[in-house]
């Protein structure tokens, strides 16, 4: 893939051996939108810098749009060769100077590699699937979410902890912040560009569409239980080991009462007196390693 639009080898020959030199390159003006900018490219690339993240990109199986060094950053150029062999790759190898690098980086100490990609695509059909080894979905409900951070960091700890796929949402006025951002890419350490994500998907949509596929829904909660209220689960109080989807809310206000209250339980996770809440981040990692626990015990005795 060449973005904009596809090129034949002959095209791209001359990316592999030639240095960008214009600010105005139609290249460098796309990888200066997806990482300074943090948008998608015309063509929905998605920007990657640093050698972890390409190598990662480069390892997902995502479409690669193209491949950019800086002449600092050509001293990466080995670690990234096994995926590099100009005989079997279908997209340029770029070089450009240390300042144009600099002028699309989106870090502030850039290291002079970075990479355009196409982020899997997935239907809600395939979320809810089971998985190659036989395993029921598990998936994170990343709902009104803002701080690209935290959902990078999520999306690594559900991946971490056996996550099948993630569902980002809005929440009000709330929404989650994109996955394939340049800010989030790097906390997930490139986790988001190997687990089927939906993004920007319709609470009331996504709500239904679980329930129809007998998915059960976990509202994770920073609430104290109300007279009447069903009684709050502890982690361990949870069948992890069935189609599940935990719901994760805004880093202030949680999730929205009703749709905690919409949810088919909810959780809260007990700690010491004096300690109002965990942060999304931390409060996933918890909830998503007692799902580890119990599916690698379910594994381990069939």
């Amino acid at each position: 893939m060449a973005s904009p639009g596809k090129s034949s080898r002959s095209d791209r020959a001359p990316g592999a051996l030639d240095v960008l030199t214009s600010r105005d390159n139609r290249w460098l003006k796309s990888f200066r939108m997806a990482l300074r900018g943090g948008l998608p490219t015309e063509d929905g690339l998605v920007g990657v810098e640093g050698p972890r993240l390409v190598e990662e990109a480069l390892r997902s199986g995502c479409s690669v749009g193209a491949v950019i060094f800086s002449e600092s950053g050509e001293r990466h150029r080995t670690r990234l060769a096994p995926y590099l062999v100009e005989s079997e790759i279908a997209f340029p190898v770029l070089r450009t100077t240390d300042r144009l690098f600099d002028g699309i980086a989106d870090t502030e100490t850039p290291q002079g590699v970075a990479a355009l990609v196409q982020p899997r695509k997935a239907s809600f059909d395939d979320i809810v699937r089971l998985s190659s080894s036989g395993a029921a979905p598990l998936l994170a409900v990343l709902v009104g979410v803002q701080d690209p951070g935290n959902v990078g960091t999520i999306l690594r700890t559900a991946a971490a902890f056996g996550a099948t796929a993630a569902v980002t949402a809005a929440s009000g006025q709330s929404g989650t912040a994109s996955p394939f951002s340049p800010k989030a890419l790097r906390a997930s350490a490139g986790a988001a560009l190997h687990l089927p994500i939906l993004p920007g998907m319709a609470l009331s949509i996504v709500l239904a569409q679980l329930r129809v596929a007998g998915v059960r829904t976990l509202a994770s909660t920073l609430r104290e239980p109300a007279d009447g209220d069903q009684p709050y689960l502890a982690p361990w109080e949870v069948d992890w080991c069935e189609p599940v989807a935990l719901l994760i809310g805004n880093e202030g206000a949680g999730l929205p009462e009703e749709v905690e209250r919409s949810a088919d339980a909810r959780l809260r996770i007990p700690m010491v007196t004096g300690i109002e809440s965990l942060n999304a981040a931390a409060a996933a990692a918890v909830l998503f390693y007692e799902a580890a626990r119990q599916r690698n015990s379910l594994s381990a005795q069939s």
